[in-house]
């Protein structure tokens, strides 16, 4: 059975008639929210990051948020091939050892083992992944605004309950709730932040420099989903406020993006076809669809039929740390299996590449 689909805006595929996919091609690399799901990809990220994407020169903006934002901070790392090796490895065998009686780890109890774990997997290693010499990294969280702007056990129920009826009127209206805001990383040889990649007037924005300072607090945030970890407050050099998962704002990056002419292609590996603009809008489908702001984008997937193969039939995902509780062993065996699979996705795509057939490229 195939494992990979290959989806292309329309810009995208007259590119790939015209010239191909090489790797200069690729201007931007974008990673979805999606917790565990973004284990699928591992395969794709070792072959893109170290080996595919390292025969070409020019510069690549990687746009993250949540694990998407840990999977691209990760592909800045000097060795990326045994960084993504780690990542998965780490992120399968996350455990929260509970005591007697309790049934659930705490938010508070989540993020302070998440925060131990970015410690020890970037400690000392921030200015491999700020001062990338081909790589600009941008993180994207959620600043709170309103009941938001603060945690709280009644005003943070009330303030997404409000932000989700705000944005089932209209996506601009969850800007009144939550605001996106992208940390760029300031490499010393620029001494500038990296400008965006995509344009912002689709949704209230704002960009703050990316240093160590604030590096850690940047992608905690990016991956602190409401009521499962605890918002991160106070980030260096950003605006006063709390700052929450950045899948809640761009939960699949569906953004207006301007890749430079020189490498026109966004490539980007994605665990569905389907580019969900917010976290919020999973329950919206008609927002599910293509766009001219993805005219650009070619997408790497894995078929569906494929993914019912899968231990479950499905994409690992959070709900597994609920089915199989403190059972370590039974999740890691699931998990482990999925992403073994996953090889797959990682070894079409290699082939693809050396023989390229339009006829598997698909509308997006």
């Amino acid at each position: 059975m195939s494992a990979l689909r290959l989806y292309a805006g329309p810009r995208a595929r007259r590119h790939l008639e015209q010239h191909g996919l090489l790797p200069q091609h690729v201007g931007v690399i974008p990673a979805a929210a999606g917790g565990p799901k973004g284990l699928i990809l591992g395969p794709l990220d070792r072959f893109i990051f170290g080996h595919w994407l390292p025969q070409s020169t020019q510069p690549v903006h990687l746009v993250g948020a949540s694990i998407g934002a840990w999977r691209m901070a990760t592909a800045c790392l000097t060795n990326p091939l045994a960084a993504f090796e780690r990542l998965e490895r780490d992120y399968i065998a996350q455990h929260i050892e509970l005591p007697p009686g309790q049934k659930r780890a705490t938010a508070t109890q989540v993020s302070h083992r998440f925060g131990d774990n970015l410690r020890l997997f970037y400690g000392g290693r921030e200015s491999e992944v700020l001062d990338h010499q081909r790589y600009h990294l941008h993180i994207i969280t959620s600043r709170g605004r309103l009941l938001l702007q603060r945690e709280g056990g009644l005003r943070t129920p009330l303030g997404y309950l409000s932000a989700y009826a705000a944005n089932a009127l209209h996506r601009k209206a969850l800007g009144v709730w939550l605001e996106r805001v992208v940390f760029s990383s300031v490499p010393r040889h620029s001494g500038a932040a990296s400008t965006l990649p995509f344009a912002t007037l689709d949704y209230r924005t704002r960009q703050v420099p990316m240093l160590s300072d604030n590096f850690l607090d940047a992608l905690q945030a990016s991956c602190s989903i409401p009521f499962i970890l605890r918002p991160v407050r106070s980030i260096a050099g950003a605006p006063p406020g709390t700052y929450w998962d950045g899948g809640l704002t761009d939960y699949h990056l569906h953004l207006q993006y301007r890749p430079p002419e020189t490498a026109p292609i966004v490539l980007y590996p994605h665990f569905q076809k389907a580019v969900v603009p917010g976290w919020l809008d999973k329950a919206w489908t008609a927002r599910h669809r293509s766009s001219p702001a993805l005219d650009a984008m070619l997408v790497l997937a894995p078929d569906p039929d494929w993914v019912r193969s899968l231990p479950n039939g499905k994409l690992p995902d959070r709900n597994d740390f609920i089915r199989y509780g403190q059972d370590l062993d039974a999740r890691m065996r699931v998990w482990n299996a999925a992403t073994s699979a996953a090889l797959q996705l990682a070894d079409e795509f290699a082939q693809w590449l050396e023989k390229p057939d339009l006829a598997r490229v698909e509308p997006l």
